[in-house]
C-alpha cells in the first residue's frame, strides 16, 4: 500500500485506521509487534508520515474466541445488521475479567451474534465503549469490523452525545456547570480515580457538563451529565469533587445511613440501594455506515425508578405541608 499523499504529517496509526479496516488499537499492536513496515522498516505508531511512503500491512484475520456463548437475555434497544443497542442491566460486567469469567455482556452477545468473534480481538469482541459493573442503561456494540472502526472514530473525536442520570447527595449551588479537570490514578489508592493538578502529567483532561435537573427538599438532587470525554469513572469522580457525590457510590462517597427524621419510604429505598445511582439513559450518534442518526433511550430500572419516586413524593409533601 502507498500512502497519499495527503495524509503528511499525520500519525501513522491514525492513517492506517482511516485506509483500513483494523482499528487503531489494532494497528498500534500491529506497529509495536513490527508486524507492520514502513518502506520495509518498522516505525512506532507516532510516526509522522512524509507521504508516498509503501507499507506492508497484513491482510485482517479474524481470529477465534475461546469464550462459550451464554444464553442470557439481552434488553435490545436497536439493532441492525452492524451494530446494536443494549439496555446493560445493574450488576453485568461488560467483559471478561480477573473474576468474571462467565455471564458477561460479552457471552450473551456471542449467542445473540455468532459472527462477533474476532471483531476487534478475541477477548472483547465488538466492544467499543464500557459502563461500570453497577452502572446501567445504553451500550453500543459493534457487528461488524467496519462498524466497530466507525464507532471507535467517533469516541476518538467525541461525536457521540452520551447522557446519564445521577442522584446525588446534596445539590450545587449552580444549574449547570461545565465541569473540566485532569483526572488519573489516585496517588495512594490505586483502584480509585481522583481530580488531580492540571499540570499533572498522570492523568488525563476530562470534560462533564452537569445540569441540576432538580432539587428535593429531602436533601438530594437529580443531575443530568453529559460526557465530552470517556475517562474511568469520570461523572462519579467529578461529583464527589463538587461535593455531590451519587448516591450508592462506594468508592467515592462516604457511608451513608438516612437520617431518622427522614420518611419510612424514602429511608427504605434508600437502604435499599446496593449500586450507586447511575443510569446512562442517551445515546446519540450517526450511524457509522448508513449515515442514520441513531438516538436510543434507556428506561429506568426499577431500583431508580422507587428512588426517583421517593425521592418525589416525600418532596411533594414537604412542599404540600410547607404550603398549608
Amino acid at each position: 500500500m502507498r500512502l497519499p499523499d495527503n495524509t503528511a504529517g499525520q500519525r501513522l496509526d491514525f492513517v492506517l485506521s482511516e485506509l483500513t479496516e483494523h482499528s487503531r488499537a489494532h494497528i498500534q499492536k500491529m506497529l509495536k509487534d513490527g508486524d507492520i513496515q514502513l518502506d520495509q522498516q518498522t516505525v512506532k505508531p507516532s510516526y509522522r508520515v512524509f507521504g508516498g511512503e509503501h507499507v506492508t500491512i497484513p491482510e485482517l484475520i479474524i481470529q477465534p474466541t475461546a469464550l462459550q456463548p451464554e444464553e442470557i437475555a439481552l434488553d435490545i434497544l436497536f439493532e441492525d445488521e452492524y451494530l446494536l443497542i443494549v439496555n446493560k442491566p445493574v450488576g453485568m460486567v461488560v467483559h471478561p475479567s480477573h473474576g468474571h469469567d462467565s455471564g458477561t455482556l460479552v457471552h450473551a452477545l456471542l449467542h445473540h451474534c455468532p459472527d462477533l468473534p474476532g471483531i476487534n480481538g478475541v477477548e472483547r469482541p465488538g466492544i467499543v465503549h464500557r459502563l461500570d459493573k453497577d452502572t446501567s442503561g445504553s451500550l453500543v456494540v459493534a457487528k461488524t469490523e467496519a462498524a466497530h472502526h466507525g464507532l471507535s472514530q467517533l469516541f476518538s473525536t467525541h461525536d457521540i452525545q452520551r447522557e446519564y442520570l445521577a442522584w446525588c447527595k446534596g445539590a450545587p449551588p449552580w444549574h449547570e456547570q461545565r465541569i473540566e479537570s485532569m483526572i488519573g490514578r489516585h496517588p495512594q489508592h490505586r483502584q480509585k480515580m481522583a481530580v488531580l493538578s492540571e499540570h499533572s502529567k498522570r492523568g488525563r483532561w476530562a470534560i462533564t457538563d452537569a445540569r441540576r435537573e432538580q432539587v428535593f427538599d429531602s436533601g438530594f438532587s437529580r443531575m443530568r451529565l453529559t460526557l465530552h470525554t470517556g475517562r474511568t469513572h469520570q461523572i462519579r469522580v467529578h461529583l464527589a469533587h463538587e461535593h455531590i457525590p451519587v448516591l450508592g457510590d462506594a468508592v467515592y462517597a462516604r457511608a451513608f445511613t438516612p437520617a431518622k427524621h427522614q420518611p419510612k419510604i424514602l429511608c427504605d429505598v434508600l437502604l435499599a440501594l446496593k449500586r450507586q445511582a447511575l443510569h446512562a439513559e442517551v445515546l446519540g450518534f450517526i450511524h457509522p455506515i448508513t449515515g442514520e442518526p441513531i438516538r436510543s433511550q434507556a428506561p429506568l430500572p426499577d431500583d431508580l425508578q422507587q428512588l426517583n419516586n421517593a425521592l418525589q413524593m416525600v418532596h411533594d409533601d414537604i412542599k404540600y405541608d410547607g404550603i398549608v
